[in-house]
């Protein structure tokens, strides 16, 4: 089920505050303020400012999340995050 057609826009920044809320990461609070604050950049604009190395980075963690055996369940992953 995807979540975000069981719940409002409200219901989900309200989800979204609450995560944020209770990450105590300073590295990934940090890196999720430089993603939202980059949401408004135009189509590859993103793209354009990064190194070919990023570049790279970006392409190879993509293939790796194609991967069946390198994904993790939602709530690994917020177990982790927390």
């Amino acid at each position: 089920m995807n979540i975000s057609n069981a719940m409002s826009t409200v219901e989900l920044k309200s989800r979204l505050i609450k995560l944020v809320e209770e990450m105590q990461n300073e590295e990934l609070l940090e890196l999720l303020i430089d993603f939202l604050s980059k949401q408004n950049h135009t189509s590859g604009a993103m793209w354009d400012d990064i190194s070919d190395a990023q570049k790279q980075e970006v392409m190879n963690s993509y293939e790796e999340s194609e991967r069946q055996e390198n994904l993790v369940e939602k709530e690994k992953l917020f177990r982790f995050l927390k």
